[in-house]
């Protein structure tokens, strides 16, 4: 790994440079100060969907199958007939 010469610049003239550049009634802050950085909302870590077996998608699954469960209450109770006989086999 090679190093970089600063030749004509020392850190000090480097610094100074960048404080020129700064907004003149900007307040000094370290880019590191964790109360000037913006932190990022905290997202809860839900599960992506994936192929396979996998929390997601039993998650998904039972959801569909409460549903279908309740439309079969549902059909049954409007109807008066259970769902074999709507399957034709009674």
């Amino acid at each position: 790994m090679t190093a970089i010469a600063l030749d004509p610049y020392t850190k000090s003239d480097i610094v100074s440079i960048f404080a020129m550049t700064s907004e003149p009634n900007a307040p000094e802050t370290s880019p590191h100060d964790p109360e000037t950085t913006p932190q990022a909302p905290e997202t809860p870590n839900e599960p992506l969907p994936s192929f396979g077996f996998n929390l997601y998608a039993e998650k998904v699954n039972g959801r569909f199958a409460m549903i279908g469960f309740a439309a079969l209450m549902l059909l049954e109770i409007i109807t008066h007939q259970d769902f074999f006989t709507w399957l034709g086999l009674r």
